[in-house]
């Protein structure tokens, strides 16, 4: 059953519903994703900052927040039907011809990596100030941030460039796997339900629901990634991934590459029900579905 929708064209709706999604969620969830950040810091939980100012930081993850999600789903949903097109075998001209070989879970697989990439344009900068906020390095995310700027003078504007992106590659190493294998699980469930209920559309708890699912399948098989991101984000001095990787194998063992997986899935598989199921409840509203 359809309603008039609010906002015809899917960018716009893509655009609001991916902003109003990625605020709800790091509110929401901010607390569990400090104390998984004080887990897997070097320096140790307790020294890190403990159970103390769990919202520190929170100011850099409002501002990221909402373009950040929004951009990812401005993306996703631009390419998504791009992608199905070429694998019907559509052409510029109107025409068709046989489909290429590949299935559903390529598109979703394809076009969730590409808007994680764009994404991180946006999330790598403010998730590094968090980060320092969140393990007692600096104060609060303003402090952080002027940290970083005071070293212009030493590094010049392209050092404090790349110290605002340190991280960036081991991010994009660590958010197309987790989002490649989230998407066409989702997706997939998702298509699942419509089948079975014969609607056009799942509905929001529902979304939220395979959301969760998702994402905790997810975050348990991105652990070891999510812990090199983390140490690399807040090493004093800028170090490539493989020189980190033995740096953490030898100084704390192999345990250390799934340290903070409880917070973590547990952070995640909530964040995806609510993530998910907010941006379901107002691409809906938004199309008109209910």
């Amino acid at each position: 059953m359809s309603s008039p929708p609010s906002i015809s064209n899917p960018f716009t709706s893509a655009l609001l519903a991916g902003a109003l999604a990625g605020t709800t969620v790091d509110l929401s969830l901010y607390p569990i994703d400090t104390l998984k950040t004080r887990l897997q810091s070097s320096a140790g939980f307790y020294p890190s900052g403990g159970f103390r100012g769990i919202y520190a930081g929170v100011g850099s993850a409002l501002i990221g927040s909402a373009p950040g999600a929004a951009l990812f789903f401005v993306t996703y949903e631009g390419i998504k039907p791009r992608l199905r097109f070429l694998r019907e075998g559509g052409h510029e001209d109107g025409s068709k011809s046989g489909g290429r070989g590949w299935s559903d879970a390529a598109d979703h697989m394809l076009a969730a990596s590409a808007a994680e990439v764009a994404a991180c344009a946006i999330r790598v900068p403010t998730e590094v100030v968090k980060q320092r906020a969140q393990a007692a390095q600096q104060p609060s995310s303003m402090a952080a941030l002027r940290f970083i700027l005071a070293q212009r003078s030493e590094i010049g504007m392209i050092g404090v460039w790349r110290e605002m992106y340190r991280g960036w590659g081991i991010t994009i190493m660590r958010e197309v796997p987790f989002t490649a294998i989230q998407f066409p699980l989702w997706e997939g469930m998702k298509s699942w339900r419509r089948r079975k209920t014969g609607r056009n559309e799942v509905s929001a708890v529902e979304s939220g629901f395979f959301g969760s699912v998702a994402g905790a399948v997810a975050a348990g098989l991105t652990t070891p990634l999510d812990v090199l991101k983390t140490r690399m984000m807040l090493a004093k001095e800028r170090q490539a991934a493989v020189s980190m990787c033995g740096e953490i194998w030898k100084t704390s063992g192999p345990k250390a590459f799934i340290s903070g997986i409880g917070p973590r899935i547990m952070w995640i598989s909530a964040g995806g029900a609510i993530f998910l199921g907010t941006y379901q409840w107002a691409y809906n509203s938004l199309a008109g579905v209910t």
